[in-house]
């Protein structure tokens, strides 16, 4: 069997041909090794040990296990189990629900490999305006995108597509794959992977249209189908752009004060040694009122119809259009996205969502608040000239009701008023957390900071999270205030050490400290790719104490017998082992959610 990585490294070398057609990929889910490379992978997501509606886990993961699929694979007997279908609040509305796919893990075996596959072929020919569920892509480099290329944009389209991962027809995608794939067996599975339906308080329900619920493919399944989106932006950009001349001509009322300028710097030159000073002294108050008057003005017309352009941007189903030209222009791009998207996508562009904005307004995309600058304030160049370099640059926000809500959502915030009316904020304790020890309520207020902290690093108001700090601090001392019966004021005396809070614990190599975050928050315009939406890249070195090398190793981690006949036993968490029997004692000794271990081994385990 060959090893996956090469064979992944040879598609994705193939993808590069536009041209090339792929077939025997069917033949790929025969291989082992595809689905241990799948199996370290799924492990390391935290719903790994969620029963889909077979009821079984990770737990008992076996080399024939993985054999019994293969063979169904191999017959076409091959069925998907339905997604078992649950519904969790939404961060952004706890009220509100929305529903989430669990498959079963011996489909997730599958749908990992199918991801890994087609991932390989349609990942190098995606558009670099596509951010979402890629490779090396995020939210940040999403905006940053906008930040860079959206410069001096006059309309803004945030774009809305009604229920778009649910609305995929099933025909449109399929056809789309088989231009590139042309192997039946693999299509086959396809289809019955977007038809297996799901369980609703366990009641079947067909899926008629959408990606597959909560399937490990269907992120690159939307990305393969929102492509053809992608492609017809880079298509009619090339017929929408117009530009006439090599440089763009300057506004007529800019041009006139620039010759007046000149006019006036050009005499000044030529009196320069003149003795009558008064007249020199009055040519150069004009000049500087001049020059003050110009820098008010745009340096290119308000509507010029020999220069237009429009910019674009996607992650999954948000997208932005930026506009140079008339609300007008704006206005026809708007419609023939909504036509391209009825008619060749068969999805619908929500006209109460999808809003034309002008640029000098806030606009909110994911998560960020966003604006072209109208700034003339100016700055003085290396070579003396006075240039208004803020004008027309994208600024990115951090929106107010974003943090608040998180203090909201985290229960570390009290708002009263006064008799005057006025607000006052104070971080209060956190009864949920009480119960924890030091470290870790120490650990997960710096998480919380951090994570949001990590989210809006790009923001050029990023300080403003020195607000959600403070009622965090506070927070913090009244929790450890309320935890331990004491004051706000006591805490502080106790735990402060160079005005930091510290919390002293003891470990092997003696007394460590863990400190309460006190790092600031800097804006930084560099991508983030940890704790994101990245998908995990294909692994280049094996680690010798992965799963699959482990369950592959053929020795039971509990009585060392060597035999073929290896079973994974997995937990959930290790902080809800007990050391009730041998095997849980083992596990927390290695510090492992999971052990290798023999069928009588394993036998004993479950008892």
């Amino acid at each position: 069997m060959r090893n996956p990585n090469h064979v992944l490294e040879s598609l994705r070398k193939q993808a590069c041909d536009k041209d090339y057609v792929f077939d025997r990929l069917y033949r790929n889910l025969y291989n082992q090794d595809f689905y241990l490379e799948a199996y370290n992978k799924i492990a390391q997501s935290q719903g790994s040990m969620t029963a889909g509606t077979d009821g079984m886990t990770l737990d008992d993961m076996s080399m024939s296990r993985i054999n019994k699929i293969i063979g169904k694979l191999k017959d076409h007997s091959y069925q998907p189990n339905p997604a078992r279908r649950e519904y969790i609040a939404k961060n952004n509305n706890p009220t509100k629900k929305r529903p989430l796919g669990i498959p079963s893990t011996d489909d997730k075996l599958v749908q990992e490999i199918v991801r890994m596959i087609l991932e390989a072929i349609y990942e190098p020919t995606f558009s670099t305006k596509s951010h979402g569920f890629r490779p090396k892509h995020s939210c940040h480099t999403a905006l940053l995108h906008v930040k860079n290329t959206f410069t001096g944009v006059k309309w803004i389209i945030e774009g809305d597509i009604k229920a778009c991962f649910d609305s995929f027809d099933h025909h449109v995608l399929i056809d789309i794959i088989r231009k590139r794939i042309k192997d039946e067996y693999f299509i086959a599975l396809l289809w019955k992977m977007l038809k297996a339906g799901y369980m609703e308080q366990w009641t079947y329900k067909n899926t008629f249209s959408g990606s597959p619920q909560g399937s490990g493919c269907s992120p690159i399944l939307a990305n393969i189908y929102l492509n053809e989106f992608d492609k017809y932006m880079e298509e009619y950009k090339q017929s929408f752009d117009v530009q006439t001349s090599k440089n763009r001509n300057q506004s007529r009322e800019y041009n006139r004060l620039n010759h007046q300028c000149h006019k006036r710097l050009k005499k000044i030159r030529d009196i320069q040694y003149s003795e009558d000073k008064a007249e020199r002294n009055n040519i150069i108050s004009e000049y500087k009122a001049l020059r003050k008057e110009r820098l008010t003005i745009p340096y290119y017309p308000a509507i010029d119809p020999n220069f237009r352009k429009i910019q674009y941007n996607r992650y999954a189903d948000d997208f932005v259009v930026g506009v140079i030209g008339s609300k007008c222009d704006a206005e026809k791009v708007k419609d023939d996205i909504r036509n391209f998207l009825k008619e060749r996508l068969k999805l619908t562009l929500s006209d109460e969502k999808t809003k034309i904005t002008h640029s000098s307004e806030l606009v909110r995309y994911l998560g960020y608040d966003f604006t072209v600058s109208r700034s003339k304030d100016v700055k003085r160049l290396g070579n003396g000239k006075l240039q208004k370099v803020w004008y027309g640059v994208v600024n990115l926000y951090v929106p107010h009701e974003k943090w608040l809500n998180k203090l909201v959502e985290y229960k570390a915030l009290q708002i009263k008023t006064d008799n005057s009316g006025k607000e006052k904020w104070k971080g209060i304790h956190r009864g949920k957390l009480m119960n924890r020890d030091e470290v870790d309520i120490v650990d997960k207020y710096n998480s919380e900071i951090r994570g949001i902290y990590n989210f809006y690093r790009l923001a050029k108001n990023v300080t403003v999270l020195n607000n959600f700090y403070f009622v965090m601090k506070g927070s913090l001392y009244r929790t450890f205030a309320a935890k331990y019966k004491s004051t706000f004021n006591k805490m502080k005396a106790k735990y402060e050490i160079n005005g930091v809070f510290t919390v002293k614990f003891e470990t092997k190599s003696g007394t460590r400290h863990r400190e309460f975050y006190h790092d600031g928050f800097v804006q930084i315009d560099e991508p983030l790719f940890e704790d994101v939406d990245t998908m995990p890249e294909y692994r280049i070195k094996d680690n010798p104490n992965s799963l699959a090398r482990r369950l592959k190793a053929g020795v039971c981690e509990a009585c060392n017998q060597r035999t073929p006949d290896i079973h994974m036993h997995h937990v959930k968490k290790l902080k809800d082992l007990t050391g009730k029997n041998e095997f849980e004692i083992l596990m927390m000794e290695k510090h492992r959610k999971s052990l290798a271990l023999c069928s009588e081994c394993y036998e004993k385990s479950r008892l």
